[in-house]
Parts: C-alpha cells; sequence; structure tokens
C-alpha cells in the first residue's frame, strides 16, 4: 500500500501520508464508530474494514453499544462479519481508527478502549471534534464521513469494489439526506457516481434505509404527533416545533430505540417552525435529543453547551432531566442564539 499523491485539503497530506504509514505497518487495525451507528458511521467503518481484509489486514470492528445489536434499517450493508462485541474488541489496540464520532463519548464503552490505544486516527466531519486522537483526519467541510473513508482507502492504493461502494454509498445518502441537504455539492454527486459505476443498486439502498419500518413504528409515531408542540414564537420569532418518546411507548410495540430516529424528519416538515426537536428516552432512562434546524441558527453551539454537538443543521445531546426541564434549558438556549 503507498500513498496516492493529492492535491491538500482541510486535512493536510502529511496526516494523510502518517495515515496511511500507521495503517500499513500494523498488524491489526481496529475500527469503532459511534453508538446508535447511522449510515454514515457504520457504512463508513464497514468499507474501510472491507478493503483493508481484502489485501491482508487482520481486521475487528464494533461499536460500544451495550446489547451490541445492528439497527435492523442497515443489516443490508456488506461485511458485518467483522463486527464483534465490545466485549470481544482488543483492550489496547496497537492501531484504532474511530469514525463519524466528534468526543470520545460517542464511542460508548470503547471510550476508555480509545484511551488505552497506541495510535488513534479520528475520521470525521463534525464541526464539534474536538480533535481527541493521535491523528485526526476531520474535515468539517465534508458532506459525510464516508468522503473521508473512500479518501482514505484511494490514498491506501485500494480498489472499491461494489460491497465497499454500497457501504460508502450509504454513508454519503444518509448524511446528505438522500442528496437533499445544502452539503450535496458537484464533488458528492461525483462520488455518487463512482459508486454506482461499480454496480451498487441504488434503489435497493434507498428502500432498505427510508422505505421500510414494522408496523409499531407508525403507532410509535402517532404517538409522538399527538404529543407535539408548536411554539411560533420561541424566540426572535423563531419557530419551534418538538415532541418525545418515551421508553413505554416503544416497550408496547417492542420497538427497539433506533428504530424511532426517522421521527424528527416527520416532525421538521412544519412550515411553521424553524427548528424541531425530538426526545427520545433510551432503555437507560436517559433522553437522547435530536435537533435540526432550517438554517436560521447554528445548532452545534446549542448542543454543544449542553455536551453534545454535531452539525449547524443537525445536531444533538443527551440529557438526564424530565422532558419539560430539558426543554426549558433548550429554549433558554435558543432564545440566546436567535
Amino acid at each position: 500500500m503507498t500513498p496516492q499523491p493529492r492535491d491538500e485539503g482541510p486535512v493536510p497530506g502529511r496526516d494523510w501520508d502518517r495515515a496511511v504509514e500507521l495503517i500499513s505497518s500494523a498488524e491489526e487495525v481496529a475500527l469503532a464508530c459511534h453508538i446508535s451507528p447511522d449510515g454514515d458511521a457504520l457504512g463508513s467503518t464497514l468499507a474501510v474494514g472491507l478493503a483493508l481484509r481484502a489485501v491482508g489486514k487482520r481486521v475487528v470492528a464494533s461499536f460500544g453499544e451495550r446489547g451490541f445489536t445492528v439497527p435492523r434499517l442497515l443489516r443490508f450493508l456488506p461485511g458485518q462479519d467483522l463486527l464483534v462485541d465490545p466485549d470481544d474488541y482488543p483492550a489496547a489496540p496497537e492501531l484504532m481508527i474511530s469514525f463519524d464520532a466528534p468526543i470520545p463519548d460517542r464511542l460508548g464503552e470503547l471510550a476508555r478502549v480509545a484511551g488505552k490505544a497506541r495510535e488513534l486516527v479520528v475520521v470525521d466531519h463534525h464541526p464539534s471534534n474536538t480533535g481527541f486522537g493521535t491523528l485526526n483526519l476531520v474535515d468539517p467541510g465534508a458532506a459525510a464521513t464516508a468522503v473521508l473513508a473512500e479518501e482514505l482507502i484511494r490514498r491506501l492504493g485500494l480498489p472499491v469494489d461494489r460491497d465497499i461502494a454500497t457501504c460508502l454509498y450509504a454513508g454519503l445518502v444518509t448524511d446528505t439526506g438522500s442528496f437533499r441537504h445544502s452539503s450535496t455539492t458537484s464533488e458528492v454527486h461525483a462520488m455518487a457516481g463512482r459508486l454506482i459505476a461499480t454496480g451498487l443498486n441504488p434503489e435497493e439502498i434507498a428502500r432498505e434505509l427510508w422505505d421500510r419500518s414494522p408496523f409499531g413504528y407508525l403507532r410509535v409515531l402517532g404517538l409522538a404527533l399527538e404529543r407535539v408542540v408548536l411554539e411560533p414564537e420561541a424566540g426572535d420569532g423563531l419557530g419551534l416545533v418538538w415532541t418525545y418518546v418515551t421508553h413505554d411507548d416503544r416497550e408496547a410495540y417492542g420497538l427497539p430505540y433506533h428504530e424511532v430516529e426517522g421521527i424528527i424528519d416527520v416532525v421538521r416538515r412544519t412550515d411553521d417552525a424553524d427548528v424541531a426537536v425530538i426526545l427520545k428516552e433510551d432503555d437507560e432512562g436517559a433522553w437522547q435529543v435530536s435537533t435540526r434546524s432550517k438554517g436560521g441558527i447554528d445548532l452545534s453551539r446549542v448542543c454543544a453547551t449542553l455536551g453534545g454537538g454535531g452539525h449547524a443543521k443537525a445536531a444533538g445531546f443527551t440529557s438526564h432531566q424530565p422532558v419539560e426541564q430539558t426543554m426549558a434549558a433548550f429554549r433558554a438556549l435558543l432564545r440566546r442564539a436567535a
């Protein structure tokens, strides 16, 4: 594996070269992505894992979540035989690479492992990334972490087959909202074209990601929509719409936590609000708060103040306070930021 030259971008060429050097010399590469992985996190992880295994590298991959279950909508992704339970992950990896995690806490149970790795390469595109690796391949301007994963594979001089392309494409369409977000550029479409050229099926991937759900999802969605609150004047004319889903809501219909991730995309559709919020109670009783903006406010700053982070238009945080207290804290920060 030899580095492939290219003009420097937000990530310096010397950092790419160092990443290639570390991977080339490592006997085993341990990959990890954030808990409750989405298509970008898991897709990027598996894409790089498949590329490395194809050239004989020993690869192990995981995400640090109790119960360790791949979300149903991502079970079509190739390469899942690379995944191991967090308990079976190396305790102190020679080389660990994290994907799509802006802070160590997002690695869950594997955060402590990351602290013990001899070398930790952080691959991410979140503006809130804290640079917690020994080497950080972070580009806030990238549409998805999958963009950086593809670049890493290219710089390693490795081919991208249909399986690898499927994982990368899942990441790209997830974080661009199926090419609807402002992060969609000509370069994004060019990357999609390269991936589709390998023979993957865009229609099939779209169906798996967005057009399938258990019947219980409809019931829980109904409960969330019954509770939805519209606050037209949340701050300086900024409209806010929000709702919540409890653990009991999900349990009544046998719905895993990851199945309610898409509800925010229904709630945010109203023309009467600039900001949308959904609070989702996880299996441990904490509230995982997802927020979306139509562009009038930088939510990454608001959520960072509450211990989270993300992007300007899509960010989140965790709260251990009741719903009303959580929303009061968020609302106060929203007024200041408006």
